[in-house]
């Protein structure tokens, strides 16, 4: 008896939220996108938009990493090694990019971006297949259908270089790609997700139906990829469709941990932060993203006067090799962290922080505590 859903659901945030931040996520986008000419939004991203997307939502979430870490002293004091030793490490890093070249630099940190944006969604999908008991072949199909959804629009925006769009700055990734191996790269990602469609209908058909949550996942990273990378004609498309599938559910990942460590007593007088529930959560959050951003503006892109003046100093490329990589350091050890601390077989209390195991209870397979917490950024 052919049968739609599956009986047991497995949602990572409950079914609400979840249906929210991704399936959610990527409608909200759509919308914007579709309104555009409406919205006066059509070619480069408006004032208005900037700070909603850019600053509220794409650097705002950068900034929510600091619940998982600075803020919490005992966290901190755990791991000191690797909190001190993360921002050093992306910094000089950075600063040697730098000095190499600018454009050397802006390279580097795109294409770590889209690294960690690429393993952030394969880490969701892959928390939905253990949290469903998925068997091996289903967990391979999810994934083989997540990096067709992301990385075949990514070779074909190389192969068709340039666009009306970067993902930093102009000229960040590097052209050359003969325009027939972006064809190829989407016919590819075309047969993979039609693979993994008809095995959604061959669940259906057998009577076991499908996981929602994962399911509306996958499309919703098709729409956001596809959608944002090869329809998208302008910056404000790519924007929209980029930042927002992103940054919302590590919102809702940080907030669910932030509000589980708080019950615990942690974060000490940094607690008060989250007395005011959500709002309070977000605003505090894109203050600093807003900070950030103004400092950006004042030292090195000088391209939004109504925002924050026009009196910031012209910077000398000597001090520019210092000063960039000091401004990208909240992103930059945002995506060297999140390597590092989603993983539950180093710290049980993660999962019990995070809602999906009582406290005392340990992870439902236990030879796989390493990996279930494995979301945004790291591999396994």
């Amino acid at each position: 008896m052919p049968r739609l859903l599956s009986p047991a659901q497995a949602w990572l945030f409950g079914r609400g939220v979840d249906l929210t931040v991704f399936a959610g996520s990527a409608l909200v986008s759509v919308a914007f996108v579709l309104a555009a000419p409406w919205l006066g939004a059509v070619g480069d991203t408006p004032a208005w938009a900037w700070l909603l997307f850019v600053v509220g939502v794409d650097v705002a979430h950068v900034w929510s990493t600091l619940f998982r870490t600075y803020l919490d002293g005992e966290e901190v004091a755990r791991r000191p090694g690797l909190y001190v030793g993360a921002p050093l490490a992306a910094y000089t890093a950075g600063v040697f990019a730098y000095m190499a070249s600018p454009g050397a630099f802006w390279s580097l940190f795109a294409y770590v971006a889209l690294f960690h944006f690429i393993r952030q969604q394969y880490g969701w999908v892959a928390l939905y297949d253990r949290k469903a008991r998925a068997s091996a072949f289903e967990r391979r199909l999810d994934a083989a259908a997540v990096y067709a959804a992301t990385l075949g629009p990514v070779v074909w925006w190389h192969a068709n270089l340039p666009r009306s769009f970067w993902w930093f700055v102009e000229n960040d990734f590097l052209s050359g790609l003969p325009r027939w191996m972006g064809t190829a790269a989407l016919g590819a990602h075309a047969a993979v997700l039609t693979l993994w469609a008809g095995f959604q209908f061959l669940r259906i058909a057998r009577g076991e139906g499908v996981q929602a949550g994962k399911v509306l996942l996958v499309v919703a990273t098709w729409v956001a990829w596809f959608g944002g990378i090869v329809l998208a004609r302008d910056d404000f498309a790519f924007t929209v469709m980029n930042v927002v599938l992103h940054g919302v559910p590590y919102f809702a990942l940080l907030f669910r941990y932030a509000r589980g460590r708080h019950a615990e007593g942690g974060f000490g007088e940094w607690g008060v932060l989250l007395r005011a529930g959500l709002p309070g959560f977000l605003l505090f959050l894109a203050g600093l993203a807003l900070l950030e951003e103004g400092l950006w503006d004042v030292l090195v892109w000088h391209d939004r006067p109504v925002l924050f003046g026009d009196s910031g100093p012209i910077l000398e490329a000597d001090v520019l090799a210092l000063v960039v990589p000091l401004l990208a350091l909240p992103q930059a050890t945002h995506y060297v962290l999140d390597a590092f601390i989603w993983k539950a077989g180093r710290e049980p209390a993660l999962l019990v922080r995070l809602g999906w195991v009582r406290a005392g209870q340990g992870p439902l397979n236990v030879s796989q505590a390493h990996k279930v917490v494995a979301i945004p950024g790291g591999g396994e």
